[in-house]
C-alpha cells in the first residue's frame, strides 16, 4: 500500500531539486512532511493521494496538535501538502486540492533572539586563525554576519560568488532568487585569510568556498555544529545558531540606520512585512530616540 503513496513524493522531490532548485534544508522538510502525512493515510486504509480529501486533511491536523507540535510546524506541513497537490494537479494525478480552502492555526508572533554587539565581537574575535578549521570557522561566521546569509545561501556559496575586489557576494536564496550582498572589511579579512588555507585542496576542483578537512562541501548540518561549538566554547548561554547572527545582523543594521527597506534588499525578504519584527527587537533604542527627540517627551 506506501508504494503507491510514495512514488509520487519522491517524483515531486526531484521536481523541487531538478526543476524549482530548492535547498538540501527546504527539500528534506517537504520529504519529512510529506512521508508524515502518507503514513497518516495508511491509518486511515487510503493508499492513493486522489483519495486524501478535506477532511481527512483536517484529521490530520488534529492529529498533529495532539502530538503537540507548534502551530508554525502545522502550518509548514498545511503549505508542503498545498504544493504538493498543485504539483499532482500540474501533472494530472489529481482533480483538487483537499488543503487549499484549510487555514493553520495561527503562530504566536514571536520576537526573534538575538546577540548584541558585544557578544558579536566576543565571540568572532576569539576564534583564531592558526588552524584549518579555525580559518574556515572564522570566515563563515564573519560572512553570516556581515552579509546577513540565511544557513542554505552560505552552505550553496561557491568560491566565484565572492568577489573580494568589490567586496560582494552573488547570493541565490529562497524561490532560485538571486541578490548581491555586500561584505563588510572584516569578513573580507577573513576570506582572504580562509581562502589562502584552502588552496590546499585546490587539486580536488570542489567549487564551494567552504569545505570540510576531507575536501568536499560542509553541509548544513555540519555549519550548525560549527557554530554551536564555537558558542558553548566562547561560553555565551544562549545557544548560538545561523539565524542568531542573521537576526543580529538584522536588527543591529536597523538600529543603526533605520533604513526598514534596506534591511529588507539585505535580508532577501519578498514581503517587508517580514522584516518589520525586527523594529520591534530593539525597543530601548527606539524609547530612547523617542525621549530626546519629541517635543513633549523632552524633560
Amino acid at each position: 500500500m506506501a508504494n503507491e503513496l510514495i512514488p509520487p513524493i519522491d517524483q515531486f522531490i526531484l521536481h523541487l531539486e531538478q526543476e524549482r532548485r530548492m535547498s538540501e534544508h527546504t527539500v528534506s522538510n517537504y520529504q519529512r512532511d510529506l512521508k508524515r502525512c502518507a503514513t497518516f493515510l495508511l491509518t486511515k486504509d487510503i493508499n492513493q493521494w486522489p483519495r486524501f480529501k478535506t477532511k481527512h486533511v483536517r484529521q490530520f491536523i488534529a492529529e498533529l496538535n495532539r502530538e503537540q507540535l507548534s502551530a508554525r510546524s502545522i502550518q509548514r506541513h498545511l503549505s508542503s501538502i498545498r504544493s504538493f497537490f498543485r504539483y499532482l494537479i500540474r501533472e494530472g494525478l489529481a482533480n483538487e486540492n483537499p488543503a487549499k480552502a484549510i487555514q493553520a492555526p495561527k503562530a504566536q508572533k514571536r520576537l526573534p533572539a538575538t546577540l548584541d554587539v558585544d557578544q558579536i565581537s566576543g565571540l568572532l574575535d576569539r576564534i583564531y586563525q592558526d588552524t584549518f578549521i579555525g580559518c574556515r570557522d572564522r570566515a563563515m561566521m564573519e560572512l553570516f554576519y556581515s552579509s546577513g546569509l540565511r544557513l542554505a545561501e552560505l552552505a550553496q556559496l561557491n568560491c566565484r560568488d565572492v568577489d573580494l575586489a568589490d567586496q560582494l557576494a552573488y547570493v541565490t536564496g529562497k524561490g532560485n532568487k538571486e541578490r548581491v550582498v555586500p561584505i563588510g572589511s572584516q569578513a573580507i579579512t577573513a576570506v582572504k585569510v580562509w581562502l589562502q588555507r584552502r588552496e590546499e585542496y585546490k587539486s580536488l576542483h570542489e567549487t564551494a568556498l567552504f569545505i570540510s578537512k576531507r575536501g568536499g562541501r560542509l553541509g548544513v548540518r555540519s555549519i550548525q555544529q560549527r557554530l554551536q561549538y564555537w558558542g558553548k566554547k566562547q561560553g555565551i548561554s544562549d545557544r548560538v545558531h545561523p539565524h542568531r547572527l542573521r537576526h543580529a545582523f538584522a536588527s543591529h543594521m536597523l538600529e543603526a540606520s533605520g533604513d526598514l527597506r534596506a534591511v529588507q534588499e539585505l535580508l532577501g525578504h519578498a514581503d517587508i512585512s517580514t522584516t518589520q519584527i525586527y523594529t520591534h527587537v530593539d525597543f530601548q533604542h527606539l524609547a530612547s530616540v523617542y525621549d530626546t527627540a519629541h517635543p513633549r517627551a523632552k524633560k
